[in-house]
């Protein structure tokens, strides 16, 4: 789940050679791929297209479909990552929560982005689906913290339920390399498992990202001629 040390996920899997390893930065990159989790959501399975080149993945969306993943590619092993409820609440309703909603700086951009921004409009359509929408995670609730605690822990007894327990790991990245190597069967790295600061790297990407958006467009809006736009539009109607 989001907020449960994906990143430092994604860079330890990389690092034992099972990478690269999909995660949402990679959709923040290619803001295209939006597109082929929303088929996804209507039950598509766009799923050699999405990992191709890819021997992994963490954090939503890919997390979201851990059972249709499952089912799609059997010899994969599924990890599913735990955090404390309260700190990992905490860090989502700062983060994740957010971008979506409230009165944050971050939900102001990133709103103000999806006016100008086509395709980062249909990114946080994907978002609300996966997470705050119609059969997104937390759609059931997500104002109170024990409503996404609640949620974090009714997803975690699902994963356990669904996956055979041969083939599951619960896993805190607090406990360091031995039990994910001892799961996949590989040797533990002489170097440290990596820590990244996930959290300051989400909001940067969140926000840089809208701020060069909402610049590039105004410095567009500022070479159009008020005489031409008003003469443009009159011929219009």
């Amino acid at each position: 789940m989001p907020r449960t040390g994906t990143l430092t996920q994604k860079m330890a899997l990389e690092l034992l050679g099972v990478g690269p390893c999909y995660h949402m930065v990679n959709v923040l990159a290619d803001l295209d791929q939006a597109g082929m989790w929303s088929q996804a959501l209507a039950g598509g399975e766009p799923w050699p297209q999405l990992f191709t080149g890819f021997q992994s993945t963490v954090d939503w969306p890919g997390g979201y479909f851990y059972r249709e993943l499952a089912e799609y590619y059997p010899e994969a092993k599924v990890v599913l990552s735990v955090r404390d409820p309260e700190t990992w609440e905490q860090s989502v309703r700062e983060t994740v929560w957010a971008v979506r909603n409230g009165d944050s700086p971050g939900r102001l951009l990133a709103s103000a982005r999806a006016h100008i921004d086509p395709e980062w409009n249909a990114f946080l359509q994907m978002i609300d689906a996966l997470l705050w929408q119609g059969t997104g995670t937390f759609a059931a609730g997500h104002a109170s913290a024990e409503q996404l605690i609640d949620g974090m822990l009714s997803h975690n007894e699902e994963v356990r339920r669904t996956i055979a327990p041969e083939r599951l790991l619960v896993w805190d990245v607090r406990e360091g390399w031995e039990p994910l190597c001892d799961f996949l069967e590989l040797p533990i790295p002489d170097v440290p498992l990596p820590h990244i600061n996930d959290r300051v790297e989400f909001l940067n990407r969140i926000v840089d990202g809208a701020l060069e958006s909402l610049i590039a467009w105004r410095a567009v809006q500022a070479t159009i001629d008020p005489a031409t736009a008003t003469e443009d539009a009159a011929g219009e109607h």
